[in-house]
């Protein structure tokens, strides 16, 4: 009776420690892709603020002169 408690018991924990597993893959995974569109919207929010930076720069020039 003993020895089926402690299979039980070990089957237990071994599901647990997978489905932590899973999540932590899940994690993972979740945070790649949200690196990866970080990194690319980054790049294109630059060229936007250079053109803007750029156009503000061109229209204070002629308001200038």
């Amino acid at each position: 009776m003993k020895k089926l408690a402690v299979r039980i018991s070990s089957a237990l924990r071994g599901k647990e420690g997978q489905g932590m597993v899973e999540y932590g893959l899940i994690i993972a995974l979740v945070s790649i892709v949200v690196i990866a569109a970080l990194i690319l919207v980054g790049k294109q929010l630059t060229g936007t603020f250079s053109n803007i930076a750029s156009s503000l720069t061109s229209s204070t020039a002629a308001v200038s002169n």
